[in-house]
């Protein structure tokens, strides 16, 4: 037979290179390893090959009793396994030689770590069925605890069916989840806890009370029976942080309400294993708002009651009280500017829309004009941001004064801008507002680009301005009113430049459409009303008006504009709105999934209705009342009107032969 002792790794090994060092014995390796653990090594290693126990040193007096254990291989390579039964600690060990393992040796190596884990185990278990034994003879004649015991009295505790050991320290049960007496815990009169020494601690309990709706889980004896005693509910103890998973898991197969009391302490381990189990099991936890347990928080004369069971706080109510009584929307201009709500207002540069944006907002902040464009207005203080043009606006709010009559406005302008999603930009906004004693309705924040640090098409810097904004609204119980521009291409026109993240925020969109021609007029059109009812297209003119006493350096009349109402061309408008509402059937037709009948695109409500709210932004309520062929002015009651569509099955085709052809050739090609 072939000689396969090189292929194995025989007992032939290589020449060892030059500097090589060998290394210390494995009984030192092995004591090292097991410092390095945390450990205490034994005075002696023996490599027999059988399980020795030892003190290791970790809570507990030297020679009371021996939680640690090794056992070592000297055959081949030495190896073995070590730990500490009370600490929780458990190493693999296999000896340094100073080169690499042979595939034999390996295997061998593998062999040994089975062979330790099974001595181990057969150990362990004895261990655990004598101290079982023991344990339940003590259980047995230990006398019941006073409640004058000096550790109880401390906690401020009652002894709920604690027992005493002779030499006064208390006694409290670990049982299994069969219900056998598994461990014991003694507790000093100093708080120092122990385990009696080789008892089984893991997924143990012991509870106070009796099950009655839901159950909370502790760390401790005193920190469970503190929360008994406060909640009258029944109350688990895990004994250790690292308990509070298995008992959570017991617990949920029999509890629908389970609700883990976690320790607040230092490291942060309890809440750690706290969240754990209730990520895994679906528990709730509550962790006490300063240092300490909840024993802790209860002797500081905190009122623990309400942190463990709080008071409905109405944040949840019945839909039937809900709609009980009426909630009208709350306007500040009615149908176009809604109180306490996200607002934009967008226009190309030079389009008009800051003389939109000031003509809303004086109106608001004088008593002496009561409405906008025959739109009611209630009055109230106005904020506005200006990031540009000081010079113009102060000519803008004269000119606008000296034609409406007005009197005292309240309106505040900021000198400059600054990045308003910076938490420098933001502080300086709301110090300037609260230092001024001021309550604003609007905050007005004008341009847009001129408050934001960042790249308006950047959905995280998008999100920071949202957020500045939301802060804002929420602070001062105000509507915050942006003002931006729309993109130069002219698909764009109907909509902010940026992130599509803008739109999806704002309460309500506006418009400001600068005239196509000469002689027509601005109009201005809502995108969006989230809540109501989307408002009827305005038309304005732009009049200019020479401000009293103004004049420049020339001596020559300073002149500004004033936004005035303008009709709207009938004709123009009939025929615009008809190809608007004929592009959003077509739109509505492709989010269909371009459906056909009769040869002809075919679009069903419910496609439309769905396109209108999830592509359009336009609220449920008002999407209804687009497709109603009896709502006069909307999209369906038009084109239905115009001979355009016709209805059909649960929706409409299109009839008008060019667009149906056109759809259709898109659709084919």
């Amino acid at each position: 037979m072939a000689d396969l002792t090189d292929i194995f790794g025989g007992p032939w090994t290589p020449p060892q290179p030059s500097g090589f060092i060998m290394p210390e014995p494995p009984e030192l390796q092995m004591a090292s390893a097991m410092l390095a653990s945390g450990i205490t090594p034994p005075e002696n290693i023996i490599f027999d090959g059988r399980i020795h126990r030892f003190n290791s040193g970790t809570k507990g007096k030297a020679g009371f009793d021996k939680p640690g254990f090794y056992v070592g291989f000297s055959d081949g390579v030495p190896a073995g396994h070590f730990g500490c039964w009370r600490a929780g600690i458990e190493r693999p060990f296999r000896a340094d030689v100073g080169r690499k393992l042979t595939i034999a040796e390996e295997m061998a190596n593998s062999r040994r770590m089975a062979e330790a884990r099974r001595l181990r185990d057969a150990e362990l278990a004895k261990s655990r069925e004598a101290a079982a034994d023991t344990v339940a003879v003590i259980w047995r004649d230990a006398g019941a605890a006073s409640p004058d015991h000096p550790y109880l009295k401390r906690k401020g505790i009652q002894p709920h069916g604690a027992r005493v050991t002779g030499d006064g320290r208390l006694i409290v049960p670990l049982f299994d989840d069969t219900g056998e007496l598994s461990s014991l815990q003694y507790v000093a009169i100093d708080g120092e806890k122990r385990y009696h020494p080789g008892a089984a601690t893991g997924s143990c309990f012991w509870s106070i009370g009796v099950p009655d709706g839901t159950v909370y889980v502790a760390e401790g004896f005193a920190t469970a029976a503190t929360i008994h005693e406060v909640s009258n509910k029944a109350v688990f103890i895990a004994y250790s942080a690292s308990n509070l998973v298995s008992v959570t898991g017991m617990l949920r197969q029999h509890y629908d309400d389970v609700v883990i009391v976690a320790d607040n302490d230092a490291s942060g381990v309890g809440q750690r294993y706290a969240e754990q189990a209730a990520a895994k099991y679906g528990a709730r936890v509550i962790v006490p708002p300063v240092a300490g347990d909840a024993n802790d928080y209860a002797q500081a004369g905190n009122d623990l009651l309400a942190l463990l069971q709080p008071k409905p706080d109405g944040w949840l109510i019945k839909a039937d009280e809900f709609c009980a009584k009426p909630a009208p929307i709350s306007w500040m201009v009615k149908h176009w500017l809604q109180s306490s709500a996200l607002i934009m207002v967008h226009g190309p540069s030079g389009g008009g829309k800051t003389f939109v944006v000031l003509d809303m907002c004086l109106r608001i902040a004088t008593t002496d004009v009561e409405s906008w464009q025959g739109n009611k207005v209630r009055h109230g203080t106005v904020v506005y941001l200006a990031g540009e043009g000081h010079h113009g606006l102060r000519g803008r709010i004269a000119a606008w004064k000296q034609h409406h009559g007005a009197g005292s406005i309240d309106m505040y302008l900021s000198k400059d801008g600054c990045d308003l999603n910076t938490p420098e930009g933001y502080q300086r906004v709301r110090d300037a507002i609260r230092g001024g004693a001021i309550t604003p309705a609007v905050i007005v924040v004008d341009t847009l680009h001129r408050f934001l640090s960042g790249d308006e098409n950047s959905a995280s810097d998008t999100k920071t301005m949202l957020d500045a904004c939301a802060g804002l609204m929420y602070e001062f119980a105000c509507s915050v009113l942006l003002v931006h521009h729309t993109g130069v291409a002219e698909e764009a026109q109907h909509r902010a430049r940026g992130s599509s993240a803008w739109r999806g925020a704002l309460d309500i969109e506006i418009s400001v459409v600068p005239p196509k021609a000469d002689g027509e007029p601005i109009q201005i059109v809502q995108r969006k009303s989230k809540d109501a009812e989307l408002a009827e297209p305005i038309f304005v003119n732009l009049q200019s008006v020479p401000i009293t006493g103004w004049v420049d350096e020339d001596n020559e009349q300073v002149t500004s504009a004033v936004v005035v109402a303008a009709e709207a061309p009938a004709k123009a408008e009939k025929k615009d709105k008809l190809s608007k509402h004929k592009k959003l059937f077509e739109s509505a037709w492709w989010h269909g999934g371009a459906e056909v009948r009769e040869d002809k695109p075919y679009v069903s409500r419910s496609a439309f209705l769905d396109h209108l709210i999830v592509n359009q932004g336009v609220s449920e309520g008002s999407a209804k009342m687009y497709l109603k062929p009896s709502v006069e002015g909307r999209p369906i009651n038009e084109l239905l009107l115009g001979e355009v569509i016709a209805a059909h099955e649960h929706g409409w085709i299109m009839l008008d032969e060019i667009a149906s052809g056109a759809m259709l050739i898109r659709k084919n090609g």
